[in-house]
C-alpha cells in the first residue's frame, strides 16, 4: 500500500524462508501486484505452497551457500521493488501493530504487563512490537528469543554491536535463520530489549508439545521458540504478568507428526 501505482506496475521481489514470503505474496495478489519470492530449497512445502496458491513466483536458493541479495538484484535490476524481511521502516512498523493489539487487550483485560516475549530472527518484529510495548508501558521489559547457535541479536547485544553467527549449524527454527541483526533493527532493539535468550532446537520441540496441549495451538518450531524461553530460568515469572508472541503455524504435518510423536 506505501508504493505509487510506477513501482506496483514494476513488481515486486522479496526472499524469506515463507511467513514473510506469504505475507509479500498475499499483499501483491490483493494489489494485483506480480510477486517473485526466493525462498530456500529447505524451507516447509507447506509455505512454499502457500506462496505459489497465492500467485507468486518461487525462486529456491541455498541458504547456506547462496547470497540472497545476489539471487534478488537481477529481478531489482529489472525495476522489481525489493520488500525487505526485516530491516525496513514500514516492515518494521507493520509487524509492530501486534504489539498495539497486544498492548489494548492487555489493557481491556485490565493487567498490567511485566514482560514481553518475542521469537527473533532479523529483529523486525521484535523492534516493532518493543516500540509499540515501550510506548504503552515503558516498565514492560522485552525479550528477543533465538535458536540457538543462531542467537545473532543475543551476542550482537552483548557485544554492543553488530555480529555475525559461526556458520555450520542448522536449526528447525526455519523461520529465524539470520545471520545478522538488521541495522535499523539492532539500534532500535539495542534501546528497547531487556536482553536476547536462546533456546535448543529440543526446548522449542517441547514447546510445540505444550502449545498443543495445553493451548490447543499448532505452532511452528521458530514460532514456539517465546514459549520456550519460559522454561529457560532467564525470565523472572514468579508473580509476574509475562505475555509470550506465538508468530507462526506454518511447519509441514510431517515436521509436526514427527515432533508430537516424541512426547
Amino acid at each position: 500500500s506505501s508504493l505509487s501505482d510506477e513501482q506496483r506496475s514494476r513488481g515486486v521481489v522479496a526472499f524469506s524462508s515463507g511467513n514473510h514470503a506469504q505475507g509479500v505474496a498475499a499483499s501483491a495478489a490483493m494489489f494485483g501486484v506480480k510477486a517473485v519470492i526466493a525462498m530456500p530449497t529447505d524451507a516447509p512445502a507447506m509455505k512454499v505452497g502457500n506462496v505459489r496458491k497465492m500467485g507468486a513466483e518461487v525462486v529456491p536458493f541455498d541458504r547456506f551457500r547462496d547470497d540472497r541479495m545476489a539471487v534478488v538484484r537481477p529481478y531489482m535490476e529489472r525495476g522489481m521493488v525489493l520488500v525487505p524481511p526485516f530491516d525496513d521502516p514500514a516492515i518494521i512498523a507493520g509487524q509492530g501493530t501486534i504489539g498495539l493489539e497486544l498492548m489494548a487487550q492487555a489493557k481491556a483485560l485490565g493487567v498490567s504487563l511485566d514482560a514481553v516475549v518475542i521469537p527473533c530472527g532479523g529483529g523486525g518484529l521484535s523492534s516493532g512490537i518493543s516500540i509499540a510495548v515501550k510506548d504503552a508501558s515503558p516498565g514492560t521489559a522485552v525479550w528477543a528469543v533465538e535458536p540457538e547457535h543462531f542467537d545473532d541479536t543475543c551476542r550482537s547485544l552483548a557485544r554492543g554491536a553488530r555480529v555475525s553467527i559461526e556458520p555450520g549449524h542448522t536449526s528447525i527454527c526455519d523461520a529465524l535463520l539470520t545471520a545478522e541483526p538488521g541495522a535499523i533493527t539492532f539500534e532500535i532493539n539495542r534501546r528497547n530489549l531487556a536482553g536476547g535468550i536462546a533456546v535448543s532446537d529440543r526446548a522449542a520441540a517441547q514447546a510445540m508439545r505444550d502449545a498443543m496441549a495445553h493451548l490447543k495451538l499448532v505452532v511452528e518450531p521458530g514460532g514456539c521458540v517465546g514459549l520456550a524461553a519460559l522454561s529457560s530460568g532467564e525470565i523472572e515469572l514468579s508473580g509476574k504478568c509475562v505475555a509470550v508472541v506465538l508468530s507462526g503455524g506454518n511447519v509441514d504435518f510431517d515436521t509436526y507428526a514427527e515432533i508430537m510423536a516424541a512426547a
